[in-house]
């Protein structure tokens, strides 16, 4: 990403301790289930490409946390490994809240968004699934296939 022009000296800041925040969440993310990691990296990088770029640089380039920020910025995709976990986590979401909620019209309302969110998850493109794959053979010479 680029270096945002329009933002000026006194929010960029602001820009990276939401960054950092985002970040120190998303590493939360990483250990304690239920806890959301892509998402905070996404908020992460979107905050510090305003606020330090040196530092959403890092984050894209990270062997472990970079590819799934990579893919949804350049495809809006997300990889089935994370698709799975992600619908996983809000099934046992319901099964906790079904279990746990008192309220009639709160657990509806609360399971009826966590089951549109994972349609909606399960409905993005996995990375690569836009591209056709006879189009980089085509381009590259035939000592390169």
């Amino acid at each position: 990403m680029r270096d945002d022009p329009e933002v000026s000296g006194w929010l960029r800041p602001g820009y990276l301790i939401v960054a950092w925040i985002s970040f120190a969440l998303g590493m939360i993310g990483v250990f304690v289930p239920l806890m959301p990691t892509t998402c905070f990296l996404l908020l992460a990088v979107w905050a510090a490409s305003r606020g330090s770029p040196r530092f959403a640089g890092w984050i894209r380039e990270h062997p472990r946390f970079g590819p799934p920020v990579v893919a949804w910025e350049r495809e809006r995709a997300i990889p089935r490994p994370a698709k799975r976990l992600a619908v996983l986590m809000l099934g046992v979401s319901i099964l906790v809240l079904l279990f746990t909620l008192g309220l009639l019209w709160l657990k509806v309302m609360i399971i009826g968004g966590l089951l549109l969110l994972g349609v909606w998850i399960h409905t993005r493109p996995e990375p690569g699934m836009g591209r056709c794959p006879l189009r980089g053979i085509a381009s590259r010479s035939p000592l390169e296939r």
